[in-house]
């Protein structure tokens, strides 16, 4: 089912990107995408730095960070789309570039919608371990917002490649309906993969905080070793 699972979102991804060529949009997006992770990683370093209490605090930052890089990029792709319809010859065509980009940012904004409550969770999650319970010898957790571009959401080691997640959070077959997967790599014995409704955030929550409890207490028993 993984395997499946990957390949459906692989196609999407595809999808997203054959769009955003064509716009030729997918460099300018990415430049603004760099800006905004180095932008939030300096604001929670400065944060874990300050020992902040006030996560909510921290969120609503985060929260105005994102909507700032969210109306740009929308932006973006709204003036591609008018200069291309000026450009183009004839109503129809410009017409058909229109409805493409409007039905492409309802889903994209659909998935975005439903993994928000999963996406925020997790955020606060890596927060509070990372500021409670990880050691001065041990990376920190870093949860990373892939839902404009793939579907996804995922936690890892900061000083991991971003294949190497430790958590991914995505929508099952793409489709908002039908739930959300939790694949669990935290333990490379057994990867598991846990089915939720988008109604199941707290389950959901509960579920990565043994996840990564657990995978803490080994680091600490493995440096302890």
């Amino acid at each position: 089912m993984r395997k499946e699972q990957a390949i459906l979102r692989i196609e999407q991804a595809e999808k997203q990107k054959q769009f955003l060529q064509q716009l030729k949009l997918d460099k300018q997006i990415e430049k603004f995408r760099i800006r905004e992770v180095k932008e939030l990683e300096r604001l929670e370093k400065i944060s874990l730095k300050e020992k902040r209490d006030d996560y909510a605090g921290l969120q609503e930052r985060i929260d105005q960070l994102k909507e700032k890089y969210r109306v740009i990029r929308d932006q973006k792709i709204k003036e591609r789309v008018e200069a291309l319809g000026v450009k183009l010859q004839g109503d129809e065509d410009r017409e058909t570039l229109l409805i493409k980009e409007k039905e492409y940012t309802l889903a994209r904004h659909k998935i975005e919608f439903a993994l928000e409550s999963f996406y925020r969770s997790a955020s606060s999650l890596v927060f509070q371990l990372n500021k409670r319970h990880i050691t001065r010898n041990m990376s920190i957790f870093r949860c990373i917002d892939r839902r404009f571009e793939t579907g996804e959401v995922f936690i890892k080691w900061d000083d991991s490649e971003d294949d190497e997640w430790l958590l991914l959070i995505y929508i099952k077959n793409n489709s908002p309906d039908e739930g959300i997967i939790i694949e669990d790599k935290t333990n490379p014995e057994k990867n598991i993969s846990h089915e939720f409704k988008n109604i199941d955030i707290f389950k959901a929550s509960d579920t990565m905080v043994d996840a990564l409890t657990q995978l803490i207490a080994r680091q600490r028993e493995k440096s302890n070793n």
